[in-house]
């Protein structure tokens, strides 16, 4: 029970790895606020997670206000907010022409199955547009600070020493991956190791996990052929489940962690070394 009267923020707790945190810090006593774009979804979390003093929001973290106002309902309801989990994130965005990324990769997975030199490329920033850069950037990387503002505001208006946890990739140091994602997740190194240096005399940590491939409900928009392949390049033999990295969050967001602050901690299976 290491977060037993604690209050913990979950952002994108509506499936997948922010359900699994979630589950994963009220299961150790915490106060659950699960925070999703789909309503039922952050609802039916909460209920797994029998946290009964918990909340389920909708918020669309790329908006500032909704983040303030969301922020300013913890505050006025629990007088305390002891970790953020900034989990909430997309893989793509409306005009990023990721959807020709995927039929590009699978078509040239085909022709190297076959024996063949590929003559298809990814290319995805010749079908980039602005929309589709920004609609990417404007929830990975401005959402987690949006968020990550308020919370050390309210961090720092009651004196707690708390935890802040970024939920980055190893898209971000590998390079695979789509780039506005990657350089989205890169970002987050930037901003937690700033972040660390600025809120440590406060108490305050600031870490950022690394998942490599994980089974969640995004996979579904992958070809079996590309999973294949990211499953091969794993030495462990498998992606990563939910659950698995709800647990270094779990650890990160934790006393156990006392001395770990500005960190990245990779969870890959072994698929990347920093």
């Amino acid at each position: 029970m290491r977060f037993a009267g604690k209050v913990a923020v979950v952002t994108g707790a509506g499936q997948g790895m922010g359900r699994a945190i979630a589950l994963r810090l009220a299961q150790e006593g915490a106060t659950i606020v699960a925070v999703d774009v789909n309503e039922a979804n952050a609802k039916e979390t909460l209920d797994l997670a029998g946290s009964k003093d918990g909340i389920a929001r909708v918020c669309n973290i790329a908006d500032s206000a909704a983040v303030k106002a969301l922020f300013e309902e913890v505050d006025g309801r629990y007088r305390r907010l002891d970790v953020l989990v900034n989990n909430a994130g997309i893989g793509s965005a409306k005009n990023d022409g990721f959807d020709k990324l995927l039929a590009r990769m699978n078509d040239r997975g085909e022709q190297m199955a076959r024996g063949e030199k590929p003559t298809v490329y990814p290319d995805l920033i010749c079908d980039m547009a602005d929309e589709g850069w920004r609609g990417v950037m404007q929830v990975n990387l401005d959402g987690t600070f949006f968020c990550t503002r308020e919370a050390v505001r309210v961090m720092i208006k009651h004196g707690i020493k708390g935890a802040l946890v970024n939920i980055s990739s190893t898209a971000a140091i590998s390079g695979e991956g789509a780039l506005h994602y990657a350089a989205s997740k890169a970002a987050l190194t930037g901003m937690t190791r700033s972040l660390a240096r600025e809120l440590a005399p406060r108490g305050i940590r600031v870490n950022n996990v690394m998942p490599g491939p994980v089974n969640t409900p995004i996979m579904a928009n992958v070809s079996q052929a590309w999973i294949d392949s990211m499953v091969a390049g794993i030495p462990l033999g498998r992606m990563a489940e939910p659950s698995d990295i709800a647990a270094v969050v779990a650890f990160l967001a934790s006393d156990d962690a006392a001395m770990v602050t500005g960190s990245d901690l990779v969870a890959n299976g072994g698929s990347y070394f920093k």
